[in-house]
């Protein structure tokens, strides 16, 4: 499971694809896995909840190149299954829908404090064993939003686990909610590849505060605040992929300039990522990854991702204006902050173990 490059490669994340009104833009999809391709990079990641992400996985990719010139990624989640025959389902479905054959990489999907049990109670482990044995998957392994010491005891009790998939970037790396310096330190421990997610922390990376960019600006102007993110994670030992959520091809382009020539960081960048972990530890703004699984269950179909990232753009940027813009754009023809009724689902569905609704409140008192 080693990479063809003397350095963590870069992964496809297929998550927040492009879009063409409501449905994924296919062509710019496709245009964007050419690039990835051609770049000799050949690790894609997707997920059985990522809303139309595996059918263009199909188009974009499985239909046109060589099954053996690339490695996919997808989940089983348990969230969103009935009972267990139910959660077996999401393989043959993922399977159809990919028209893969195989995955060579296979996950139990966002594994935390609250969910570990049902993975365990619906014996998900022993499944993707057998799948494995029955080549349908090649490696198996999980993606994590839990703490520390359930991360070590799941990694004891299944130690023929091949990698993990852990959210590690500069901003989290001491978070106390997210751990994810701690969590990487337990996967190293017992011996684990990691797969890194949210390495650019859902975009907030890409377009960190004023304060932050001034840092990165004095040590390498003209670098890409989305390069630091990705330098910082690529940095790390014992790394199979680093995922990046690249919606357009601007993205893929400046994210395979930084890992086509990469360098891993040197002592002056290292003390700049510590000086910008200092001012974002202080940062007003709502630590959201846009990951989007609140939004489906919500009574009042409130889009909190949007929301929150208008805010931001006051919280952080102190651009009201631009953040008025945003706010009105988020809720055209959907609920508004102050239509939550504290039902609480998105909590439960948060991986970043978020107060959403308190949150939500302060949204409502900043937009009116």
């Amino acid at each position: 499971m080693t990479s063809t490059h003397d350095h963590a490669p870069l992964g496809f994340g297929l998550m927040r694809l492009p879009q063409a009104g409501e449905a994924i833009d296919v062509a710019q999809t496709a245009r964007m896995v050419d690039a990835f391709l051609a770049a000799g990079f050949t690790y894609f990641d997707t997920a059985y909840v990522y809303n139309g992400s595996e059918d263009a996985a199909r188009q974009a990719l499985v239909e046109r190149h060589p099954r053996d010139s690339y490695t996919l990624a997808t989940k089983l989640n348990a969230r969103v299954a009935k009972d267990a025959a139910d959660a077996r389902s999401e393989l043959d479905q993922s399977l159809a829908r990919t028209g893969a054959g195989y995955f060579d990489y296979y996950l139990l999907h966002a594994l935390q404090d609250s969910n570990a049990a049902r993975y365990d109670a619906w014996g998900l482990w022993d499944f993707l064993r057998e799948q494995k044995a029955a080549g349908r998957i090649r490696h198996y392994g999980f993606s994590f939003h839990g703490t520390p010491a359930l991360l070590d005891r799941l990694l004891a009790a299944h130690p023929d686990v091949d990698f993990v998939q852990l959210q590690i970037n500069y901003a989290d790396w001491d978070n106390p909610e997210v751990a994810a310096g701690e969590n990487y330190d337990v996967a190293r421990r017992h011996g684990k590849q990691v797969v890194i997610m949210e390495p650019v922390k859902g975009g907030a990376l890409a377009d960190p505060p004023p304060a932050v960019k001034a840092v990165f600006d004095a040590v390498r102007p003209g670098a890409s605040y989305a390069s630091w993110a990705l330098r910082f994670a690529a940095s790390l030992d014992g790394v199979l992929a680093v995922l990046s959520g690249m919606s357009d091809t601007a993205q893929m382009a400046d994210n395979l300039a930084t890992f086509t020539h990469f360098a891993p960081l040197d002592g002056e960048e290292r003390a700049a990522i510590a000086k910008a972990q200092q001012l974002l530890a202080r940062s007003a703004a709502i630590p959201c990854t846009g990951c989007g699984y609140c939004v489906e269950g919500c009574p009042q179909r409130i889009f909190i991702p949007k929301i929150f990232a208008a805010a931001n753009r006051q919280l952080a940027q102190n651009e009201p204006d631009q953040a008025r813009e945003a706010y009105a754009r988020a809720t055209e023809g959907r609920g508004k902050a102050g239509d939550c009724i504290g039902c609480g689902q998105c909590e439960a569905a948060c991986p970043q173990h978020l107060p959403v609704t308190q949150w939500l409140h302060k949204c409502a008192g900043i937009f009116g």
